[in-house]
């Protein structure tokens, strides 16, 4: 389950993740992309600065819209279809 946190139309659109182990991460919203009938998302981790993380590391989630503001993110449990997801991300 993630939140969105969007002060004004011209900031960053920020989530905070909730992880399996109780913790949670600030993520920035790079896109939403379609492939296939689903719906992806890519998911810049932040740093404690609200920075995006050096090594480039982007989190790639299947995307569906619940009642605003929370959506839902799934693993990815197709790994043959992981390569097509990148290609279009």
């Amino acid at each position: 389950m993630s939140d969105f946190n969007q002060n004004n139309d011209d900031e960053d659109i920020v989530v905070t993740l909730d992880l399996d182990d109780g913790s949670q991460v600030e993520c920035e919203i790079l896109t939403i992309f379609t492939v296939g009938e689903r719906d992806y998302i890519a998911l810049l981790p932040l740093d404690e600065n609200g920075e995006g993380n050096e090594e480039g590391e982007v989190f790639i989630y299947r995307y569906s819209e619940a009642i605003l503001p929370l959506i839902t993110l799934r693993t990815m449990k197709n790994t043959k279809l992981y390569p097509t997801v990148l290609t279009n991300f």
